[in-house]
């Protein structure tokens, strides 16, 4: 296997459910990762929520620490109405060497989070 310091490791999560009636919560359907020079990790997140305009729509998504701490906060600033699923990305991502696994979760700016998470090991 490549070694991961310069190449991403795609993530595809099973997670792709249809879309409900109404909004709902916003799901995390992809997750890629990528070690950057210098340490730091790139998250390509994709997401599905059912945006219905600025009243409703995904907003969103962060990248957690097993104990639950934001290591890091992707926020989406407007509606994706006609770009579902969409994937935004973040980057300089600083995760303490002993964590190798984080978890991945959506929120829209009605219920916050609830949606399908993702889980990924960082192959360091």
């Amino acid at each position: 296997m490549k070694s991961l310091s310069m190449v991403g490791l795609a993530v595809s999560l099973a997670l792709a459910a249809p879309l409900r009636a109404g909004a709902g919560e916003a799901d995390v359907v992809r997750v890629t990762v990528t070690k950057e020079p210098g340490g730091t990790w790139r998250f390509d997140v994709t997401v599905r929520h059912a945006d219905e305009g600025w009243t409703h729509y995904a907003n969103k998504w962060q990248v957690l620490a097993p104990d639950g701490t934001v290591l890091g906060t992707r926020i989406l600033y407007h509606p994706h109405v006609d770009e579902q699923p969409f994937t935004r990305s973040l980057s300089g991502v600083r995760i303490p060497p002993a964590i190798t696994r984080v978890r991945v979760r959506a929120f829209d700016s009605k219920h916050g989070t609830g949606g399908k998470e993702a889980e990924v090991d960082l192959l360091r």
